[in-house]
């Protein structure tokens, strides 16, 4: 929590939900673990992690959480969804077994980079961020195939796709920022909140 009481939470269920609470810690936020449908009450923003979105959205309806998620940010909360999260947040996918949230008008293409062997560091430029490219690590990541008429672009590969982008209070990153050591991601999304 920040002194004007901000909350974030980041969906603990799978993946690299300890990483985006250490890159909160950095940036002098605490961070609140969500596991329950209790624990999205008073915050202000929701981190959706990499990890493995099949297990993830599995989770999410086991435990309960989508209708609340879906709720809370009809309210009013941001949601940051990075790797797996952005294939949560989007609209439509391609290869996902599960329904996503349908948040944001973009379709995903997951896993569009190939395996876990070809995972990959590059650098992404993203305006947001000032003019320092981004370290963006892709782990068996997704990219947007396509994005609605109200998605801002952020940021695009050399080859041109989409990697980066954001909807009102939403934003989707095919990457993940939470594995370097660079919290501009994260204030990016802070401070949507």
């Amino acid at each position: 929590m920040t002194g004007n009481g901000t909350r974030v939470g980041v969906l603990a269920l799978q993946g690299a939900f300890a990483e985006h609470l250490k890159a909160l810690k950095r940036l002098k936020l605490s961070g609140v673990e969500v596991r329950r449908a209790a624990d999205l009450e008073g915050l202000s923003g929701l981190i959706i992690p990499g990890g493995e979105s099949t297990t993830i959205g599995r989770l999410m309806a086991d435990m309960g959480l989508r209708g609340p998620i879906l709720r809370r940010v009809a309210e009013g909360m941001a949601v940051m969804g990075t790797c797996a999260g952005m294939i949560l947040l989007a609209g439509k996918t391609f290869d996902y077994p599960l329904e996503p949230l349908g948040l944001m008008d973009i379709t995903v293409r997951r896993n569009a980079f190939g395996r876990q062997v070809d995972s990959f560091e590059t650098s992404v430029t993203i305006a947001a961020l000032g003019a320092t490219p981004f370290p963006a690590v892709f782990i068996r990541a997704p990219y947007i195939e396509k994005a609605g008429t109200g998605v801002e672009a952020l940021g695009r590969l050399s080859d041109g796709r989409l990697v980066a982008a954001r909807e009102g209070k939403l934003l989707a990153l095919a990457f993940h920022p939470e594995l370097t050591r660079d919290t501009r991601c994260h204030a990016l999304f802070v401070g949507m909140l």
